[in-house]
């Protein structure tokens, strides 16, 4: 037998380049795969809340009965203690409803400040809240005078201690130069006292005046009611007035606050304020009044009878008067005739 082997034709190869673009397709599909869900059957991210966070470790996706354990954040506690807080996956792809199950913890109680009070700013302790500390009137605050209900540890504590009301008291007053003050002697003094000051007796010709406030009162921890007057001599020249006089006011010297009325002569008119007053700086306030030389006045009166023909059976009589600075010239009857007169009344 003779035998014959024909030699075998090899496959056709395909083209490189078309091989190059299944790989390129086989590239992107992958890409697209990774890129769609892993499963249709998945819930999104657990629902958030305000009193509550997640406990354990987040995942990147959740399957239908997969549960997500929640715990109360800081400064809060469950409503109901021993409740599991958690929500789980239904097949339906949403999660079991679950509501807001903490509340807020509460700060222990606060009383009163003796000689004071304490006012909760939303009525009530619990965290966040605020405590405002006020005292009794001849009191005031040593320390701060708001507290927070803040997280300390686990828990929640006030930020500061309860403050303290002490007695108000002021130091002495400043002493004065030319003049002292009552109870001198004293090294404190007590909410709402008083002292007076008062002014040496002169040692020279003019007596010192009191310039301020002659009482101070202690209305705060060192804090007067006003600064201490001055001891000093204040005084005025004799307040002459030409073609005026004094008309009340008459001393031999003018000393602080001393007050003077002026009226001029008969024939000069005041120009200016008539009263005065010695002034702090030794000055007349306002300034001296003057008095001028007034010009001569003079009424004229006017009246007129209507002719009888004009209202029979009537008589009509017309008066006025004006006032003039200089005289008028008589008339032939001896009446003073005005150039214009104001009407008062018509009497018919």
């Amino acid at each position: 037998m003779t035998a014959s082997c024909a030699a075998r034709k090899a496959p056709p190869r395909r083209p490189e380049r078309l091989a190059a673009s299944g790989r390129f397709v086989g590239v992107h599909l992958l890409a697209l795969l990774l890129l769609l869900p892993a499963s249709s059957d998945a819930c999104g991210d657990p629902p958030e809340f305000v009193t509550m966070k997640r406990k354990g470790a987040f995942e990147s996706s959740y399957k239908p009965g997969d549960e997500v354990l929640y715990e109360c954040r800081l400064g809060f506690q469950p409503i109901t203690p021993g409740q599991v807080l958690s929500v789980t996956c239904q097949n339906d792809n949403t999660w079991s409803p679950l509501q807001e199950a903490c509340k807020r913890k509460r700060c222990p109680s606060l009383g009163d400040p003796i000689n004071g009070q304490v006012i909760f700013a939303n009525g009530s302790t619990e965290f966040g809240s605020q405590a405002h500390y006020v005292c009794n009137k001849g009191y005031y605050l040593a320390g701060p005078s708001i507290s927070y209900c803040e997280i300390s540890g686990d828990g929640v504590n006030w930020s500061d201690n309860p403050p303290i009301c002490e007695r108000i008291k002021c130091k002495p007053p400043e002493a004065i130069q030319n003049g002292k003050y009552t109870n001198s002697d004293k090294e404190t003094f007590e909410y709402n006292e008083v002292v007076t000051y008062s002014c040496n007796p002169p040692d020279g010709p003019d007596e010192y005046s009191l310039i301020g406030e002659s009482k101070l009162t202690c209305i705060g921890n060192d804090e007067w009611s006003s600064q201490p007057p001055q001891c000093k001599v204040v005084k005025c020249v004799y307040p002459s007035v030409e073609h005026g006089m004094i008309l009340s006011g008459f001393r031999p010297k003018y000393y602080y606050k001393a007050t003077v009325v002026f009226k001029c002569n008969e024939g000069f008119n005041l120009q200016g304020d008539s009263t005065v007053v010695c002034g702090v700086n030794s000055t007349w306030e306002p300034e001296l009044p003057k008095c001028i030389k007034g010009k001569n006045t003079y009424w004229s009166f006017s009246f007129s009878i209507s002719p009888p023909n004009e209202h029979p059976g009537l008589i009509s009589f017309r008066m006025g008067c004006q006032l003039f600075h200089s005289p008028l010239s008589l008339s032939s009857t001896g009446f003073l005739v005005p150039l214009h007169f104001l009407p008062l009344k018509e009497l018919t």
